[in-house]
């Protein structure tokens, strides 16, 4: 059964014969995806791609990176080409994507949507990889650089 979906019962105690599901919502389908990893804080990011342990991943896009900036050494990446760019078995990926053993922390602006992208990646097998908890406005609350 996939993370955004439930089957509706029919009321007889089984499921619907033609495999209906309830929809849920976004705050419940975050939920179920946090479930399955741990998210990395902004202090926690920075220490790790100092160490060269982890590899950043800015996904956000262009207007939001030109307002506020960039997180120096992250490699920006837009949302749309992410799984073709850190496929280590891909065509299209970067010199980066080395192994399914990568430690990737992705990041957006605030969070969300690279929860979404994460479990985007755990299912291509990049089962180390991560979210910044807050995205690109914690790192900044946090006085982290930002170019």
């Amino acid at each position: 059964m996939s993370a955004t979906h439930e089957r509706v019962s029919d009321g007889n105690g089984s499921s619907s014969g033609g495999g209906v599901q309830r929809p849920v919502g976004i705050d419940e389908l975050l939920e179920r995806v946090r479930a399955g990893y741990e998210r990395i804080e902004p202090q926690e990011a920075y220490e790790a791609a100092l160490d060269g342990d982890a590899l950043l991943v800015d996904i956000r896009y262009a207007a939001l990176r030109e307002r506020d900036g960039l997180i120096p050494g992250a490699l920006v990446v837009e949302r749309n080409e992410l799984e073709w760019r850190l496929d280590p078995q891909g065509s299209h990926r970067l010199p980066e994507a080395t192994s399914h053993a990568l430690r990737v922390v992705v990041l957006c602006n605030e969070g969300y949507a690279s929860s979404l992208a994460v479990q985007s990646l755990h299912q291509l097998g990049l089962h180390r990889a991560t979210d910044l908890v807050g995205g690109f406005q914690a790192w900044r609350a946090a006085g982290l650089p930002v170019v």
